[in-house]
């Protein structure tokens, strides 16, 4: 796929800036260097209103747990986003019902398109909880679907957002570090798409922040 690519020592920074200056429907997603992102964000805008705040992808479990995207988010960002609207993923539901409640609310107060998604990359290439070869990379008609066996750790059943809704936003942004990264990416951004890397089936025209590490083989 091809994307618009920004390597930099600190991706973060420039992902925090994105988010500061985000409107309507954002979603966003786990891990380290968005939490970093998020802190960031957090000093840079006071007032959240006119935001939307939706997630990727979440594990199943309660919001105050270790594993929990929406907890670390919440203490990252959205606990001090004053304004926004937020939209968490019912992971305490398990993988079906939270799919169908989420599914039910993106019905009810979500727009056709996000305006904004943040996506991280895996090891794996995997994005929100699409991992190589499951069959919830080919749903087509369903928003939201839930992942029983995740391809990887923590091997907990998820919720995820599905490949039209990702590919429906207006703008998609990738935001990864790490040389542990570096062969999903030249899988993601120079391969052809490919279901055993799920990053690589996402529409072109994204945004890709990484740092060199992560595109030492590009």
């Amino acid at each position: 796929m091809r994307a618009e690519l920004h390597v930099s020592d600190d991706p973060a920074q420039e992902a925090a800036e994105l988010l500061a200056a985000a409107s309507g429907h954002v979603a966003i997603t786990g891990g380290s260097t968005p939490r970093v992102a998020y802190e960031r964000a957090a000093g840079l805008r006071e007032d959240w209103s006119g935001v939307d705040f939706w997630f990727t992808d979440e594990r199943c479990v309660g919001p105050e747990h270790e594993h929990s995207n929406f907890g670390m988010a919440n203490r990252a960002l959205l606990s001090s986003a004053e304004g926004a609207t937020v939209h968490r993923m019912h992971g305490e539901l398990g993988p079906e019902d939270g799919a169908a409640a989420y599914e039910n609310e993106l019905g009810e107060f979500g727009p056709e398109a996000l305006d904004l998604i943040l996506l991280g990359v895996g090891p794996d290439a995997h994005i929100c909880s699409l991992f190589p070869g499951d069959d919830a990379l080919g749903e087509r008609e369903r928003r939201v679907v839930g992942v029983e066996t995740p391809g990887m750790a923590p091997l907990v059943a998820r919720i995820t957002l599905t490949l039209p809704v990702v590919n429906a936003s207006a703008r998609i942004v990738f935001l990864v570090t790490g040389e542990d990264k570096a062969e999903a990416m030249q899988r993601v951004l120079a391969g052809p798409p490919d279901p055993r890397a799920p990053g690589s089936l996402v529409a072109e025209g994204a945004i890709a922040l990484i740092d060199p590490a992560a595109a030492a083989r590009l």
